[in-house]
């Protein structure tokens, strides 16, 4: 099961300081954007998102969009928050993991990714060697293998959230 655990949860991206990164030895950050960022499929971010980004940034954290979605959503979106991406990441699958790691020219050891799927987000991390961080989904999703995965996502989390 370790493979499905997450080195930390969250309620939401805003709430992980600058602070629990340094500790951490974070400094390099792979972002989820379905759920974690915006909506399944939306295009409204989260509240206090934009202003995270720039907190983060201005203290050296490096950071990168990494989707399994194509590339006609992610590109604009990213380009919305000024941030380099990666589509088509096949998570959880590490090539994604790999090539935004690559294209920012960061450290493996010093990365995690930040997302709401612990059947995606964490398992790939922990398939690749990363840090995962699990935010809560913005909002829950309709269609039935969500609901499956939720479910025993649910199971997993116990009161984590």
């Amino acid at each position: 099961m370790a493979l499905f655990r997450s080195d930390a949860v969250f309620r939401r991206i805003t709430d992980i300081d600058f602070e629990y990164l340094k500790e951490n030895n974070i400094n390099t950050l792979l972002l989820d954007v379905d759920n974690t960022l915006s909506t399944h499929h939306g295009t409204i971010l989260v509240d206090g998102l934009v202003e995270w980004l720039e907190v983060i940034q201005d203290k050296g954290i490096k950071l990168i969009v990494v989707s399994n979605s194509k590339r006609w959503r992610i590109e604009p979106f990213a380009g919305r928050i000024g941030l380099p991406f990666v589509s088509l990441a096949c998570k959880p699958l590490p090539f994604g993991y790999h090539k935004g790691i690559k294209k920012l020219g960061a450290d493996k050891k010093r990365t995690a990714i930040i997302g709401d799927q612990i059947f995606t987000d964490v398992l790939g991390a922990n398939l690749y060697g990363i840090k995962s961080l699990l935010v809560r989904p913005v909002k829950l999703e309709d269609g039935w293998t969500f609901k499956v995965r939720r479910y025993f996502e649910k199971k997993m989390l116990k009161d984590k959230f």
